[in-house]
């Protein structure tokens, strides 16, 4: 076994370290998430927790790690006799994002349990960390089924089985600690509030702080066990610390006040259900025993609060997390102390807070979390005057200028000069769905029909590879023809592995969801690009909730832009949008050859997840240059290349006013899809949206 990175050589990440040391004195305030950029030492600080933790005591030979004092009645190794334990280290068990249901929960041995009719039942990862950590590396990025195993586990605090008639249960309370890159995607709201605490961490801007990480990081490699040798004291001290601090806790007493404060903080930053409030006074109570004093102040609720709400204040998947501080304080400072509270004593935040190293400095010592996106640090957009609309058949809602040639290098976005300031987005609204049609074999998800690993049987097939999902009847019917010649004499069914069947079922898939958007001339007009930007704010809200990749082209100028490769996180194609300038011709055919491209490459690189195309366009062509040609006939064109090859499709027809030129509509047929206007989007004028979308996309295909 390799020699763990110290927990405390780590430097800097002062907040991190102390939320997950305040997990180690108090397991009840329910474990971490924490989230920053790559190469931020969250997986390395972590890992080294466990090293920390206090020994735990076992029942000798128990899979399940049942306590000797008070074994599981439901223990599927129990009953145990009683008797002295076994001490063993706190284990860390980590999740990998890849794994199988039956490694996550356990396995039944299907061939015994119906050939002899004994539970046998291999433990999967939660009963390996039972009373110790789960570590998920890259949570989000978690299948959906797995998310939902790991809630019902930690949110009852035992895991069930329960396969074809055979169930067992045992045990499973554990620290849940998280990592995740948020540029990535983000957590389903339900597994976000199950963290107890939540860390932001990014790498530090201080040159000396980035020199002692590297400095490490190489000593560390060159001799590990050395390297620990010489943390070895900070690492017991830390740990002599936890300890104490651990039997201090049922001491600490949470007055009247600090509760009225815990009360007041949740409810005015409106924070839902109250889970917030419970895991407020436990991380108040760990920090008044980290400290060495047996009452909760002030300051250790204000922490609190910093580590436990900002995660769940969060309304949208756009929402950045944050508190606003000086409203925090407010609140805090309605309910005054029954009387003076003595001058704290400079209080160590962390276990290398005490001036011996490089990484002591501005950021030492768990002041609070890094805050970003705090509601009141946005200055507010002044209100978009109005710009007339666009002449018909035109990119500029402005006349044009006398002597200017029809394609001058102004209309370039390069030249900059009709390019206007990004316009912020109209409120999103809900929407009704778009899906694939057809049966797809793709990630699980929430928006298209496919075969996945979960949802209703639809019929049964031999296993291919490993068998996950039995179907029963359909095994007893392949085995049964068969027991006179296998000689069957006593009760139970002779079943041989040729005779197991996999169940097949039918469930949700999640798609590739791409967004190519026109922000030429003709879409500039300020109250338009503004209802444009809600409309495909709403949609990606929407991919969000149905677990989709997303990815965003735009058009304007001369060319096509791939603003955001496909990806899972949809919070990068919301910032994308916001930014979004507009000017410039419609290089409508560009923007779609440039659609072509980046499908092709995702079919190479995922090519069970089916694509979904939108375009948001007026349906103007007006630029062509870069391909040559007529610029309607080229997106006609470009079109029907998509069309021929299955494509699904919808045209967001954005084209406003009196006067219009139906170039949407013809877009939307050349695809081989429907097209909707930004009105019709709403979830409450779209039906029959998605009838026709599959409609249409049937009649393309026989036509082809």
């Amino acid at each position: 076994m390799s020699t763990p990175y110290p927990f405390t050589a780590v430097v800097g990440q002062s907040d991190l370290r102390l939320a997950l040391l305040l997990n180690a004195v108090s397991p009840a305030v329910g474990g971490v998430l924490v989230r920053g950029e790559k190469g931020t030492a969250k997986s390395t600080a972590v890992r080294a927790l466990s090293a920390l933790l206090p020994q735990v005591d076992v029942v000798p030979g128990c899979r399940f790690s049942c306590a000797p004092g008070a074994p599981d009645p439901a223990c599927p190794d129990g009953p145990h006799d009683p008797g002295p334990g076994a001490a063993r280290p706190a284990r860390m068990v980590e999740l990998p994002v890849g794994a199988s249901e039956d490694r996550l929960v356990g396995a039944l041995d299907i061939e015994r349990a119906l050939a002899e009719g004994v539970k046998a039942f291999e433990p999967g990862l939660l009963a390996d960390a039972h009373r110790g950590i789960l570590y998920v590396d890259e949570v989000n990025l978690l299948h959906d089924h797995l998310i939902d195993l790991l809630l019902d586990a930690a949110a009852m605090g035992a895991s069930y089985v329960e396969r074809e008639g055979v169930s067992v249960r045992h045990a499973a309370r554990f620290l849940l600690v998280g990592t995740m890159n948020p540029e990535e995607g983000e957590l389903r709201p339900q597994l976000l509030d199950r963290f107890g605490l939540t860390v932001e961490v990014a790498a530090s801007r201080e040159p000396a702080q980035r020199v002692e990480v590297v400095r490490r990081r190489l000593a560390y490699e060159d001799d590990p066990a050395g390297f620990a040798s010489r943390w070895a004291d900070d690492e017991r001290e830390v740990r002599a610390r936890v300890v104490a601090a651990r039997a201090l806790l049922p001491k600490v007493v949470l007055g009247d006040t600090s509760l009225l404060r815990i009360a007041a903080t949740c409810a005015g930053f409106e924070v839902d259900g109250m889970r917030a409030d419970i895991v407020m006074a436990r991380t108040a109570t760990a920090l008044a025993a980290w400290a060495g004093r047996t009452e909760v102040r002030k300051e250790d609720v204000r922490q609190a609060a910093l580590l436990a709400l900002p995660h769940r204040r969060r309304r949208n998947p756009f929402d950045a997390p944050g508190l606003d501080e000086d409203k925090l304080d407010e609140i805090l400072d309605r309910f005054p102390d029954d009387e003076p509270e003595p001058d704290p004593e400079p209080e160590p935040r962390g276990p290398d807070d005490e001036g011996d190293g490089p990484d002591d400095g501005p950021d030492g010592g768990g002041q609070r979390p890094p805050q970003d996106g705090a509601p009141d640090q946005a200055a507010e957009a002044p209100p978009a005057e109005p710009e007339p609309e666009p002449r018909p058949g035109t990119d500029s809602p402005e006349p044009a200028r006398a002597g200017a040639p029809a394609d001058s290098p102004a209309d370039s976005p390069a030249s900059g000069a009709p390019e206007q300031a990004p316009v912020r987005a109209a409120e999103p609204f809900r929407t009704k769905v778009l899906s694939v049609p057809g049966l797809g074999e793709g990630a699980a998800g929430r928006r298209s029909r496919a075969r996945t690993a979960h949802g209703r049987t639809t019929g049964s097939q031999r296993p291919r590879g490993q068998l996950t999902k039995l179907h029963l009847a359909a095994t007893v019917q392949a085995a049964a023809p068969h027991q006179k010649a296998r000689g069957r004499s006593g009760r139970g069914l002779v079943v041989r592995k040729d005779d197991l069947r996999q169940a097949t079922r039918e469930g949700r898939e999640g798609n590739l969801v791409l967004f190519l958007v026109d922000a030429s001339g003709s879409m500039a007009a300020r109250q338009r690009m503004g209802a444009v930007k809600g409309a495909v704010l709403s949609l990606l809200l929407d991919a969000y909730q149905r677990r989709d990749k997303v990815g965003l082209i735009t058009f304007r100028g001369r060319t096509a832009e791939l603003a955001l490769p496909p990806t899972s996180s949809v919070d990068a194609a919301a910032a994308r949008l916001e930014q979004l300038p507009t000017g410039g011709r419609t290089p409508l055919a560009a923007g779609l050859l440039k659609a072509h491209e980046v499908l092709r490459i995702e079919r190479l690189r995922d090519p069970s997840r089916r694509p979904l195309l939108v375009v948001v366009t007026d349906g103007r062509a007006t630029s062509a240059d870069a391909l040559g040609g007529d610029p309607r006939e080229l997106s006609g064109r470009s079109a029907r290349m998509l069309a021929a090859q299955g494509l699904t499709s919808v045209v967001v027809d954005c084209e406003t006013g009196p006067v219009r030129l139906g170039l949407a509509g013809a877009l939307a047929a050349d695809l081989g899809g429907p097209a909707v206007t930004l009105d019709g989007l709403r979830a409450d004028s779209l039906a029959g949206l998605v009838k026709n979308v599959r409609t249409a996309s049937d009649s393309s295909r026989r036509a082809a």
